[in-house]
């Protein structure tokens, strides 16, 4: 599932989007998680939130208030920078300064279905390659798309009403979910992540510093590292700084 923002202050559009979109759905089976914004105000606020991110950002260009391109600025200024956008324009000398913001496609209006179904395509197959850089959890009630990148930390957290749980540390906030933590180890081992204890899993990619027994996140979290696997971690973090200089 790709969630997409479609971003204009002309509903008419907005819409008209969106059904090319849910067409686009039923022809393929591709799912997508819409959701329209009025304005660049409203996404950028959505963002500054820290609310779920999207995937692909349909923006129109010549809106009221904060522009298409000075709304994609201000996102990628929020250090979103893996969100392909796609920008709508009656006028092709926006092309040159969209191009600051990392743009994936410019098109012009009006639309043609079949061009935007065809772009649409092209994100979901970038989306697509990139797989094995992500995981999806279940959280609450809703599905979570976690950049691995992003991941610091997976712990098993003791519950008296929640079997196996886990906590996801990311770089922006903490989610609960569910699972087995050795399943998570083994799916993990060749993605720069290490189990240091029975309990937790780390990104070694976050690792500041190791002290007594203990590491150091990038957030400032400490986490104990099992007495048993302390030479396998040191041994590990040492090869894999070996690897990332060379």
């Amino acid at each position: 599932m790709y969630r997409v923002a479609i971003c204009d202050d002309e509903e008419k559009q907005s819409e008209l989007v969106k059904s090319i979109l849910i067409t686009l759905s039923i022809k393929t089976n591709i799912e997508f998680e819409i959701e329209l914004f009025g304005s660049g105000e409203q996404l950028v606020s959505y963002y500054e939130r820290n609310e779920t991110p999207f995937h692909i950002l349909i923006l129109d260009i010549e809106m009221g208030g904060v522009n298409g391109i000075q709304t994609a600025r201000k996102i990628r200024g929020l250090n979103n920078l893996d969100e392909q956008i796609i920008f709508l324009t009656s006028y092709p000398e926006y092309m040159v300064e969209s191009f600051d913001v990392m743009t994936f496609q410019y098109l012009i209006k009006p639309i043609a279905s079949s061009i935007m179904e065809e772009k649409i395509l092209k994100v979901c197959q970038y989306f697509q390659a990139l797989d094995k850089k992500f995981m999806v959890i279940k959280s609450s009630y809703e599905e979570v798309i976690i950049k691995y990148d992003d991941l610091i930390s997976i712990e098993a957290a003791k519950s008296l009403t929640i079997k196996r749980k886990l906590h996801f540390t990311t770089t922006n906030q903490t989610y609960e979910s569910k699972g087995i933590i050795s399943d998570y180890a083994l799916a993990l081992k060749d993605c720069n992540f290490l189990q240091i204890h029975r309990s937790i899993i780390i990104n070694l990619l976050h690792v500041k510093k190791f002290a007594s027994g203990v590491v150091l996140m990038s957030n400032g979290l400490e986490l104990p590292i099992g007495r048993s696997k302390i030479k396998e971690v040191k041994d590990t973090y040492t090869k894999f700084m070996i690897m990332k200089v060379d």
